[in-house]
């Protein structure tokens, strides 16, 4: 442990009461096959939420969450190659994925818990989840990139197995990983529907590549999807919600169409095995990636010189006030906490 110190945002009780607090904390300096990155930006997803209200497996406290960073690799340890130092980096959240590239091993965990994450001046990782930074994407861009472009990428093109000119569903548009989401398929050339309870929502959908859209609030906003395809299907759905919508986008499919469901925001769903069966269609999970899906995720965005959307950019000061944001489903996009200049 070094006797440096720096500032960062502790997770110090969840659940009722919930806090989390800006202290200095010890800064702690890399080991054998460890670097350090001084951060420019995190960003946050759902899963700090979940976490910060005691609704998460394995919690541990006090904590530093935080998933998403980007940065300048400031130290290295021991077999780290010295080439790092100096360079601005996206951070891999993804550790100890493991060997086979079909889904995790049990030494798998995600950045933020139990390690301390990126809500913090300063972090220390696996060197081997470096990436470097898309030349065109500022730091509050490339922060907001990880765990959402990851698991969007995964759903979306390794599990989805999507491709140009077919059509894909994305419900409930407004979080970092649909928008990401409708973000690639785009790009791939796919066309994209997309589902929110808000119309601003569906608007800034629009402008970033939407085809069609519609309000899962409307109560035949499975038949208005359905007159707007006339006649055709759906070739995949990218869902992180459940819930009772869920099986709405079994009955868009077309014969032998996958859905791949990443998440579970909207609580369980209820299948009709039936149209499974009569249908023949593929049910595919999808959690995170492998380092192989995150590396050809930077890549697909460095040579599209894509820029993934963000909503607002706090202080890391203000770390209560995105989580607010975020626990109400306020954001289009990224929530970011910039660090440093």
């Amino acid at each position: 442990m070094s006797s440096e110190t720096m500032k960062a945002v502790v997770l110090e009780k969840t659940e009722n009461g919930s806090s989390l607090v800006l202290r200095t904390v010890p800064q702690r300096m890399p080991g054998p096959g460890e670097a350090q990155v001084s951060l420019h930006a995190a960003a946050l997803n759902r899963r700090d939420v979940w976490i910060r209200l005691g609704r998460y497996a394995g919690i541990k406290l006090p904590s530093i969450l935080g998933s998403d960073g980007a940065g300048v690799v400031s130290a290295v340890g021991a077999g780290v190659s010295a080439d790092w130092v100096g360079q601005a980096v996206v951070l891999n959240p993804s550790i100890n994925f493991g060997p086979n590239p079909e889904a995790q091993g049990d030494d798998y965990r995600i950045l933020g818990m139990p390690d301390d994450g990126t809500y913090a001046e300063s972090i220390v990782l696996p060197a081997e989840n470096l990436v470097e930074k898309p030349a065109h994407l500022d730091f509050v861009e490339a922060a907001a990139l990880p765990l959402a472009g990851l698991t969007a990428y995964r759903a979306l093109c390794v599990r989805g197995q999507l491709r140009p000119g077919q059509t894909v569903l994305i419900p409930g548009i407004g979080s970092g990983v649909s928008t990401m989401a409708l973000m690639f398929a785009h790009h791939l050339g796919a066309k994209v529907i997309v589902t929110s309870s808000s119309r601003d929502k569906l608007a800034e959908a629009a402008k970033l590549g939407a085809s069609f859209g519609v309000s899962y609030r409307d109560t035949d906003w499975e038949e208005q999807i359905s007159r707007h395809l006339s006649g055709s299907r759906v070739d995949l759905v990218v869902d992180g919600a459940g819930g009772e919508a869920w099986s709405k986008g079994l009955n868009l499919l077309r014969p032998g169409g996958r859905i791949v469901s990443y998440g579970a925001t909207a609580g369980l769903a209820q299948i009709d095995l039936r149209k499974v069966f009569w249908k023949q269609l593929n049910i595919l999970g999808s959690t995170m990636g492998s380092a192989r899906d995150f590396s050809e995720m930077i890549a697909l965005v460095g040579a599209g010189k894509l820029r993934p959307c963000v909503d607002q950019v706090l202080p890391l000061a203000e770390a209560t006030r995105a989580h607010e944001r975020m626990e109400h489903g306020q954001q289009m996009g990224k929530l970011v906490l910039k660090i440093r200049d």
